[in-house]
């Protein structure tokens, strides 16, 4: 069968291809530290699985509106305003099925052929197959390590094309953990503003800081650059609900008419039960959060300090988020081959960085228990100190 051509742009996951492999080891009895998990391994509070039976038990398992129930967006409209400084009401919200969803459908509103997408790297891997899928083009800009992995405002104007269409903001980033402060932020949005580009802000990690960091929405600086941001959001990573597939969009209306039109024709509406739950999640007890980002931080400290010690490995200590993303090229190896290696050979899974836009590093979840944690930092330790 000839396959739409489309598709044949998209890349293959490389993650996805690792993820498998060490799955089927496991699966024969070897004992894999695995450092590649995108998800939070704790369990999802338990007065939000409550609120889940309580509505299966209630009976509400029907379909809701297509871009999600009227209580929930209430409930994303209220936290906006009070978390982050911005206003949108309900019909300038649309729930999707997961953070992914909502930023497949915003390329599918604002993308069409012949536009470009500035996408700064190191970048989440599925955004650049996204744009490509709508058939836009990715345009690359280094955010450069020395830099905090923020990208410079003087290479995002050398990007600047008359095609350009918007730009990705991922604040804090997957995989860096690098935040945006706000003078980077309003440098940005002056550009933006000034070019008529479309700001997409990715902050699906923003409660998952360290060191008394703060997050800040670039849309809340103004209401020019409020006017052509599209927000994104969900409780997959806050709350450890990556399984319930809940996440949101906060963008001007018409934006919102566009992928509500285009949610209405794909999945419908994102399962009603896990609506419920988000809406617990959301304005239910926030303990859990902060409980979780304390046991992240002493991770990270553990992960970043033996990470160190490690001939070759250079690490740059993550703001936010839950990836370490650490420079190998003083290991003399590019990322896949040390990936494989380390699976193979220490049985270590590592996640490669050449898909997220540098062959230079690989990433490193601490989603993962302090024991294991330490078993894979001394695994990788003496291998390097036997095979390098």
């Amino acid at each position: 069968m000839k396959l739409a051509k489309r598709v044949e742009r998209v890349s293959p996951s490389l993650t996805l291809a690792i993820t498998a492999k060490a799955k089927k080891l496991r699966s024969e009895g070897v004992d894999i530290v695995s450092f590649a998990a995108g998800e939070p391994d704790f369990d999802t509070p338990s007065h939000i699985k409550g609120a889940a039976m309580a509505a299966i038990k209630e009976g509400f398992t029907k379909y809701t509106p297509a871009s999600g129930m009227l209580e929930l967006k209430e409930a994303v409209s209220k936290k906006l305003e009070c978390e982050n400084g911005l206003v949108y009401p309900p019909p300038s919200i649309s729930i999707s099925c997961g953070a992914k969803h909502s930023l497949y459908n915003i390329f599918q509103a604002i993308c069409q052929e012949g536009d470009e997408v500035i996408i700064p790297s190191p970048y989440w891997l599925s955004y650049p197959e996204m744009v490509k899928l709508a058939g836009a083009t990715p345009v690359f800009v280094q955010a450069h390590e020395e830099n905090g992995f923020r990208v410079n405002i003087d290479d995002l104007k050398k990007a600047l094309t008359k095609n350009t269409k918007a730009l990705i903001l991922n604040s804090p980033s997957n995989p860096t953990g690098s935040i945006y402060g706000d003078g980077d932020l309003k440098e940005i949005a002056d550009l933006a503003v000034s070019k008529g580009i479309a700001v997409v802000s990715d902050e699906i990690y923003e409660k998952i800081i360290y060191d008394g960091q703060k997050h800040t929405s670039i849309a809340s600086l103004g209401n020019k650059i409020k006017d052509i941001s599209i927000v994104v959001n969900g409780v997959s990573k806050s709350y450890s609900m990556t399984g319930w597939r809940i996440g949101y969009i906060a963008a001007p209306s018409d934006v919102i008419v566009a992928i509500n039109k285009i949610q209405s024709h794909s999945t419908s509406n994102p399962a009603s039960i896990s609506q419920k739950a988000a809406l617990e999640a959301i304005t239910g007890d926030q303990t859990s959060v902060k409980d979780m980002v304390k046991e992240f931080s002493i991770r990270r400290d553990l992960i970043t300090g033996g990470l160190s010690k490690i001939k070759g490995f250079k690490v740059f200590k993550p703001q936010g988020a839950f990836y370490v993303f650490c420079n190998i090229t003083g290991t003399k190896i590019d990322s896949l081959t040390l990936t494989n290696r380390l699976l193979d050979e220490a049985s270590v899974a590592v996640i490669p960085g050449r898909p997220f836009g540098s062959d230079s590093h690989i990433r490193l979840s601490f989603a993962n228990s302090s024991s294991e944690i330490k078993k894979g930092l001394d695994r990788i330790g003496k291998w390097v100190k036997e095979k390098l």
